[in-house]
């Protein structure tokens, strides 16, 4: 009973600590974030959704194909040869879960003009090469796929090289360059889509597009879920976005063989994030970036998502803003740096007072401690229920957002593999909203004390914002990358079924790993 007692003191302490002015404001801001967030995800989805209503207005038309241009004319063989020759850059890394799906949607797509392929790996040796070859060997009569080996990087992130180097070996006629990531599953007319908006518009400096994560069993697999979808506000705009995702690029392929704004330089020497560095230079020389509303591609994560590959991935993603290409580049990305983390932290805030605040309403009638029932006849209980309705509102934009995403990626892909929104677990989502906002000041300023990174078996060093050294871990090292499961190196393994305690310690391990100069 004294353990119950001195609970029950704690319990009121906090509870009117939380009901202190400054605190109020918290829960304010807290419910301003929440709504925020609400409001963005409803005007995407209605972004979204017009394409939706159009598209099956143009089907009850007549215009059966309205999945692969807008106007049934743009079909004409008149109309199709004239299209400009697009090179597909894709920068390959291991051999994963979801590849091989992903690559057949990449190499099969109904763009009507001249088209080639280039799969970039580093060596053979690469899991990916084998496949890769099968894959190529299985359409050799229907597509213009080749395979080409970069080599190592030296001065810039591996993937980075891989592009530069399939950018040297694109073809002479190329007019645009379109880059894809291995975890990119493209819908039939997307390369015809991103054409077509570059031809009408020559002042498009790059168009890109987001991925739809489509959450597995596993629970940080709804961590990456949920940090991707307020990322996502910025590229359901229907055009203009100053956001960039490197997993979709399509650019004039002049701008590389000129070295247009010197981005080829910025890019080769010590750069390691493709979209950050393009993205800086774009908002310097004042380039327009475009996000079409039908950019948007289903990426399911790992089946076997492990805490550890979570961390590993939240790592990856804030140390791009340690990398910088000019002055005002690292202001701004310090700026998101500094208040990335400053709302994270506040839009959990609220929800530990106000189970606080719950706590003692529940506790309040089964005690005779009169701090206790004082503090239950508070506001407290009044602001975590308001807390909880602005929780509620945004859950329900979200899901709402993501049905409108999956409805048209049902649309664009007609004949494709369904993407059902019946398997999401929406506790988990609510529970990872949480933990991701949680962890992601965190990973931040371990990405900003160290300045290194793990990316694919390789070990990144940064100085001045750009790579200034490149270490290749021993094969004896991590046989997955973060979110697709994918073998790097050696025998295809199945992962163990590891506890999240043994994932804690093992991420702990690795944040305790003294800086290697």
């Amino acid at each position: 009973m004294a353990g119950l007692e001195a609970i029950d003191v704690v319990l009121a302490s906090l509870s009117k600590a939380f009901s202190s002015p400054i605190c109020i404001l918290a829960f304010i801001q807290g419910c301003t974030i929440c709504l925020t967030l609400a409001i963005g995800w409803a005007f995407a989805a209605y972004v979204r959704n017009n394409v939706i209503r159009q598209m099956r207005r143009r089907k009850e038309d007549g215009h059966s194909f309205s999945f692969l241009c807008d106007n049934i004319n743009d079909l004409e063989h008149s109309a199709q040869e004239n299209l400009p020759m697009v090179s597909v850059v894709m920068p390959l890394k291991g051999f994963g879960e979801h590849n091989l799906r992903n690559w057949r949607s990449q190499i099969t797509s109904l763009y009507g003009g001249p088209v080639e392929f280039l799969f970039v790996m580093e060596s053979t040796e690469d899991p990916a090469h084998h496949a890769i070859r099968k894959l190529i060997s299985d359409f050799q009569d229907h597509v213009d796929a080749k395979i080409v080996v970069a080599g190592f990087s030296t001065t810039c992130s591996q993937k980075i090289h891989n592009q530069l180097v399939g950018v040297e070996r694109m073809h002479k006629d190329s007019k645009y360059v379109l880059f894809l990531d291995d975890d990119v599953r493209l819908h039939p007319g997307t390369i015809g889509a991103l054409t077509a908006e570059m031809e009408k518009n020559p002042e498009i400096f790059i168009q890109t597009g987001f991925p739809l994560d489509l959450p597995s069993a596993s629970f940080w697999s709804y961590c990456i879920y949920e940090y991707h979808m307020p990322c996502s506000l910025g590229f359901a705009t229907g055009g203009k976005t100053f956001f960039l995702w490197g997993g979709c690029m399509m650019m004039h392929a002049d701008d590389f063989r000129n070295n247009r704004y010197g981005l080829v330089s910025a890019l080769r020497d010590g750069g390691y994030s493709d979209d950050m560095t393009l993205a800086a230079i774009a908002g310097q020389h004042k380039r327009l970036i475009s996000s079409p509303p039908v950019a948007i591609f289903p990426h399911p994560l790992a089946s076997d998502l492990s805490f550890l590959r979570y961390w590993n991935y939240l790592r990856k993603q804030t140390f791009v803003l340690e990398s910088y290409v000019t002055k005002v580049n690292w202001f701004m990305n310090r700026a998101l740096f500094l208040v990335h983390c400053y709302l994270s932290w506040a839009f959990i805030l609220p929800y530990f007072m106000a189970a606080t605040h719950i706590a003692v309403s529940l506790r309040s009638p089964y005690t005779n401690e009169t701090s206790l029932k004082e503090a239950s006849a508070s506001c407290g209980l009044l602001l975590a229920v308001v807390l909880i309705i602005c929780t509620l509102l945004e859950l329900i934009s979200m899901w709402n957002l993501t049905k409108v995403e999956i409805q048209l990626c049902n649309l664009l892909t007609p004949e494709g593999p369904r993407v059902c929104l019946n398997s999401f677990n929406w506790a988990l989502v609510l529970f990872a909203v949480l933990i991701d906002n949680f962890m992601f000041p965190i990973t931040a300023c371990r990405s900003y004390i160290t300045q290194s990174v793990n990316w694919s078996g390789i070990q990144y060093y940064l100085a001045d914002g750009k790579v200034s050294k490149i270490q290749r871990l021993k094969k004896t090292g991590p046989n997955y990358t973060y979110l697709a499961g994918k073998r790097l190196h050696g025998k295809l393994l199945r992962p163990s079924r590891n506890s999240f305690f043994s994932s804690l310690c093992r991420a702990l391990a690795q944040w305790q790993q003294p800086k290697k100069e």
